[in-house]
């Protein structure tokens, strides 16, 4: 694929709500847009750039015998009351019931 084709969204100043360095670095240089608030899109490039990290990663975990699992995103409630963080996320935990009713 040419890089003419690629969306490079580049920023010539900081982006106002960022704070970290890397993370005005990744939105000045197209890597990465805001979506809202602590969410992010990976651009093309930042896309391509996080794909080579994970398989330079999953390299070296194989080199030494390790094991790579997928987690799902949601996770039963029963885990989170066990460990007694169900009542202390806050609002800031998604919760949600699925059809039979449990959380």
């Amino acid at each position: 694929m040419r890089l003419s084709k690629y969306i490079v969204p580049t920023l010539k100043e900081d982006p106002a709500d960022a704070v970290v360095s890397s993370h005005k670095l990744m939105m000045r240089a197209g890597l990465i847009r805001k979506e809202s608030a602590g969410m992010y899109v990976y651009l093309p490039m930042g896309l391509k750039v996080l794909q080579k990290i994970m398989n330079i990663i999953r390299q070296e975990m194989n080199k030494t015998g390790a094991l790579e699992f997928l987690m799902p995103e949601l996770t039963n409630a029963e885990l989170w009351k066990e460990s007694g963080r169900w009542a202390t996320m806050g609002p800031e935990m998604m919760r949600v019931k699925d059809r039979n009713g449990m959380e």
